[in-house]
């Protein structure tokens, strides 16, 4: 299915990307979803596959331009960019973090979006932004990643940081306590050797444990890899997915 995307400016640095009903229908439920580029990730087929199963239900789809995603640059090399930068003491993740957040606000401000129907999705990477942003917005009231980074220092790129102070500060770990009391769904394939499968479960078992609820709303659910290193994701799964925090946030 072919998607476009528009542009809203934020501030003169700062795109959001939406597709979805037209804005003049004021705030609707809607998901800041996160795997590529803002208009990749809204518009690119497998990536957008989410995107794409939604496209008939009244929700919109928010994204930004991951780091190291801008024009020009090579997706595949963009934890490579990410490492290499940390080494210099460069923390662009951070920086993103809060033009997430400022993104999120002004399309509340703006009655773009439910506040009370706000989800939050992620791809691979995405993933692990969606982690950090999650743990510090408590208005995104479910959290969907499949195959997320879950240990950033156990990438290859990453490798050479153990220790790095920058990248122990990205640790998703402490994060759980913010996070675990509410609705997440987490898919992996229980063969990725690219971002580790292990690394996954164990990240899901933490949320559970941190979890205050008698019953945690946290779910893991490992299909059969495939792709490249086993870090593909079946369109099935990116529909179930999908659908999962849709009925979640139209209830």
């Amino acid at each position: 299915m072919s998607l476009l995307c528009n542009e809203l400016h934020v501030s003169p640095d700062l795109a959001l990307y939406h597709t979805g009903p037209a804005l003049d229908h004021g705030p609707l439920p809607s998901i800041f979803y996160f795997s590529l580029s803002g208009p990749d990730s809204l518009t690119l087929d497998p990536f957008n596959q989410p995107v794409q199963f939604l496209a008939d239900r009244w929700i919109r789809f928010f994204s930004l331009t991951l780091p190291a995603h801008e024009s020009g640059l090579p997706p595949k090399k963009a934890i490579s960019v990410w490492a290499e930068e940390m080494s210099k003491g460069i923390d662009r993740l951070s920086e993103f973090f809060d033009q997430a957040l400022t993104a999120v606000d002004y399309a509340i401000r703006s009655k773009l979006v439910d506040p009370a129907k706000l989800g939050l999705a992620g791809l691979s990477r995405g993933g692990f932004i969606a982690s950090h942003l999650a743990a510090r917005e408590e208005r995104f009231r479910a959290i969907l990643q499949f195959a997320p980074i879950t240990n950033l220092g156990w990438t290859q790129e990453f490798q050479p940081l153990q220790g790095h102070p920058l990248l122990q500060a990205l640790d998703l770990f402490p994060l759980a306590p913010k996070i675990a009391n509410r609705p997440i769904r987490l898919y992996m394939g229980n063969k990725d050797t690219l971002v580790g499968t292990r690394n996954c479960v164990d990240f899901a078992l933490h949320l559970a444990e941190q979890s205050t609820h008698r019953s945690p709303p946290i779910e893991l659910i490992l299909t059969p890899s495939i792709g490249h290193m086993g870090h593909g994701t079946a369109p099935e799964t990116f529909r179930q997915g999908a659908e999962w925090l849709a009925n979640l946030l139209t209830k």
